[in-house]
Protein backbone atom coordinates (compact mmCIF):
# COMPACT_ATOMS: atom_id res chain seq x y z
CA UNK A 1 0.00 0.00 0.00
CA UNK A 2 1.24 3.21 -0.65
CA UNK A 3 1.27 5.46 2.03
CA UNK A 4 1.57 9.42 2.02
CA UNK A 5 2.37 11.82 5.35
CA UNK A 6 3.16 15.46 5.59
CA UNK A 7 6.61 15.14 7.91
CA UNK A 8 6.83 17.02 11.13
CA UNK A 9 10.32 17.37 10.89
CA UNK A 10 9.80 20.18 7.38
CA UNK A 11 6.28 19.64 6.07
CA UNK A 12 7.15 18.19 2.79
CA UNK A 13 4.92 15.65 2.00
CA UNK A 14 5.78 12.43 0.58
CA UNK A 15 4.89 8.73 -0.13
CA UNK A 16 6.41 5.53 0.71
CA UNK A 17 5.09 1.71 -0.44
CA UNK A 18 4.62 -0.06 2.43
CA UNK A 19 3.63 -3.59 3.56
CA UNK A 20 0.46 -2.56 5.44
CA UNK A 21 -2.87 -3.71 5.34
CA UNK A 22 -5.79 -0.93 6.41
CA UNK A 23 -6.99 -3.67 9.29
CA UNK A 24 -3.42 -2.88 10.94
CA UNK A 25 -3.22 0.61 10.12
CA UNK A 26 -6.46 1.19 12.07
CA UNK A 27 -5.13 -1.64 14.84
CA UNK A 28 -2.46 1.01 15.48
CA UNK A 29 -4.33 4.07 15.06
CA UNK A 30 -6.49 2.31 17.72
CA UNK A 31 -3.45 2.71 20.38
CA UNK A 32 -2.04 -0.76 19.58
CA UNK A 33 1.68 -0.13 20.18
CA UNK A 34 3.58 -0.11 16.44
CA UNK A 35 6.07 -2.48 16.83
CA UNK A 36 3.53 -5.15 17.80
CA UNK A 37 1.12 -4.40 15.00
CA UNK A 38 4.13 -3.99 12.19
CA UNK A 39 7.05 -6.15 13.76
CA UNK A 40 7.93 -6.83 9.67
CA UNK A 41 8.38 -2.68 8.85
CA UNK A 42 11.82 -1.89 9.37
CA UNK A 43 12.44 0.79 12.10
CA UNK A 44 12.63 3.81 9.56
CA UNK A 45 9.73 2.87 7.98
CA UNK A 46 7.73 2.76 10.75
CA UNK A 47 9.35 6.23 11.91
CA UNK A 48 7.97 7.51 8.11
CA UNK A 49 4.46 5.71 10.17
CA UNK A 50 4.88 7.82 12.90
CA UNK A 51 6.23 11.30 11.98
CA UNK A 52 6.23 10.95 8.16
CA UNK A 53 10.03 11.95 8.53
CA UNK A 54 11.62 9.86 6.03
CA UNK A 55 15.61 8.02 6.64
CA UNK A 56 16.96 10.65 4.31
CA UNK A 57 15.44 13.50 5.39
CA UNK A 58 16.38 12.64 8.69
CA UNK A 59 19.60 12.19 7.94
CA UNK A 60 20.06 15.62 6.33
CA UNK A 61 18.60 17.17 9.26
CA UNK A 62 21.02 15.45 12.15
CA UNK A 63 23.60 14.12 10.17
CA UNK A 64 24.16 9.73 10.13
CA UNK A 65 26.09 8.32 13.06
CA UNK A 66 27.12 5.86 11.40
CA UNK A 67 29.03 8.26 9.34
CA UNK A 68 30.89 9.88 12.50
Amino acid sequence: MIVTKVSMLSGKTSSMELNVTNDQLDRWKGGELIQNVFPHLTPDEREFLMTGSTAEEFDSLFGNEEEE
